[in-house]
């Protein structure tokens, strides 16, 4: 198989929760050490930093993969999904994995994968964990796929654990309480590993300090421990948390034994989609109209994008918007400016909420709505109507922003 053939493989014979929703969830670790000491346990070959959370998980996994980069280290990066190619998954010092190497993972491992019914995301974090060992990295930065406790990444025991935010998403698997999700969460906090929790949310508190002292860890708050957030490129209010993540992530690390200097700091947080190659947080595709995308999908993400939005200078309003089928609309309906006019649209996955549903739900909200077949004819639509001083953006979901970019 060629590269094309064997991505495809992937993601035709293995179910893939971004794909396809519950029926790809395993709740529990059995597959991911059968895969792993299959693959004679790869990911006990190189060092790493564990970060989870609701929001922010992924730019801030992004910082400090950047941040070590700028201080001289060879670092790993898997972070999820991806938005154009596979291989962006998987990085080395801003590098995605080779196409070569995809296809002699698969092709050495693939009958194991069928007999043992992996899942996308198992074989997928074997593949990263082998990557980084064989290329033998100094320090990987690994971003959970979905929760803590039961993805496919807890396996790894890192030097320092970091969770970002806890906020309703994935509530099928989950848990329906900020309290149960945070303790899924929570799951990744591991014996004598120090922990950062990025936002402070007193309600919940409780179960992180809870964890923390049964596993004998020191815990840290970044918006306690961090008064000032330093200058990123990555654009953005709501990266403001993120940055004092990172900052005090690298100010542990220093603790740890690592060596990065303030300016090797500085450097790593305004220079971030450079070195690591992230794309699709608060992204300006182009102006004259502006034209900005934001992969925020859930109430609390979706909060600061629509804030930050409202803040921009426009004489109208135009967003691009589509979602996948299991979103809850109640909790997001009501963050979003009725004032603008919608191109509503189905992202092109299984998931993808049916247009004729997504607009029902818009009339019955009383906003303004045009649906389209897809996501590019409601962005050309979009265009076509805006003037120069109006302002597109394009969000809902990951997958929409995926087609655009």
């Amino acid at each position: 198989m060629n590269y094309q053939d064997t991505v495809a493989w992937m993601f035709k014979q293995l179910p893939m929760y971004q794909n396809q929703g519950k029926t790809a969830y395993k709740a529990d670790l059995d597959n991911t050490l059968k895969l792993a000491k299959h693959l004679k346990n790869p990911e006990l070959k190189f060092k790493s930093l564990h970060v989870a959370g609701t929001n922010g998980k992924g730019s801030t996994s992004h910082m400090i993969a950047s941040v070590l980069q700028e201080a001289g280290y060879k670092v790993g990066l898997y972070t999820s999904p991806h938005l154009k190619d596979f291989r962006e998954r998987i990085r080395i010092n801003g590098e995605p994995i080779s196409k070569q190497f995809v296809i002699g993972f698969i092709r050495r491992n693939q009958e194991f994968f069928k007999q043992n019914q992996l899942s996308f995301f198992e074989m997928t974090v074997g593949m990263a964990f082998t990557y980084f060992a064989r290329k033998k990295v100094d320090i990987s930065v690994i971003e959970v796929g979905m929760g803590g406790r039961l993805d496919s990444t807890n396996i790894i025991t890192p030097e320092l654990s970091l969770i970002t935010n806890i906020g309703f998403d994935h509530m099928q698997f989950l848990g329906n309480t900020l309290e149960a999700i945070a303790k899924e969460k929570a799951g990744i906090i591991k014996a004598n590993v120090p922990v950062i929790i990025g936002e402070t949310q007193p309600e919940i508190t409780h179960v992180f300090e809870a964890k923390a002292k049964e596993n004998n860890c020191k815990i840290y708050y970044a918006d306690k421990e961090i008064e000032v957030p330093y200058e990123s490129d990555l654009k953005g209010s709501y990266q403001n948390k993120n940055i004092k993540s990172a900052q005090l992530a690298s100010k542990i690390l220093n603790k740890l034994g690592y060596r990065i200097t303030q300016k090797q700091l500085k450097s790593g947080l305004t220079n971030v989609s450079r070195n690591t190659g992230l794309i699709g947080r608060w992204q300006v595709l182009s102006q004259n109209p502006k034209l900005i995308c934001d992969t925020a999908h859930n109430k609390e993400g979706l909060r600061y994008v629509i804030t930050q939005l409202l803040q921009e200078s426009f004489e109208n309003l135009h967003i691009v918007f589509g979602v996948v089928k299991d979103k809850d609309l109640s909790t997001i309906l009501t963050l979003l400016p009725k004032e603008a006019h919608y191109y509503l649209c189905k992202p092109n996955v299984i998931r993808g909420m049916a247009t004729h549903h997504l607009k029902n739900k818009f009339d019955a909200s009383g906003f303004k709505s045009t649906s389209f077949e897809s996501v590019n004819e409601a962005l050309n639509e979009a265009k076509t109507k805006a003037s120069r001083n109006d302002l597109i953006f394009v969000g809902g979901s990951t997958f929409v922003v995926a087609e655009i970019i």
